[in-house]
């Protein structure tokens, strides 16, 4: 499939990016997320790779709508139900 990441055309397969994917150990995910085989990796460093581009140079929504459209799983960060406890945590307050 043929998609533009970062201005750059890049013609993708799912196989290609199980390929390249293979051996790479997940990031702690912060933000958006793909699931590539069993694992789960932000959509950032998936897109590093697969690219051999800086992170700082594409979005992670080219690379959420790419894998989305190889047929890859991409999913948020779950938003938490509780804003007081993640204001808390952020500001260094021990959990209750």
């Amino acid at each position: 499939m043929r998609c533009v990441i970062a201005r750059f055309p890049f013609e993708l397969t799912k196989t290609g990016v199980l390929d390249s994917m293979s051996g790479v150990k997940p990031e702690e995910i912060t933000g958006e997320s793909v699931i590539i085989g069993r694992r789960t990796y932000p959509v950032k460093q998936v897109g590093q790779v697969i690219t051999r581009q800086d992170r700082r140079d594409f979005t992670a929504r080219e690379v959420v709508l790419a894998m989305t459209k190889l047929g890859f799983t991409c999913r948020d960060l779950p938003r938490s139900t509780d804003p007081f406890r993640d204001s808390a945590a952020a500001l260094g307050a021990p959990a209750a």
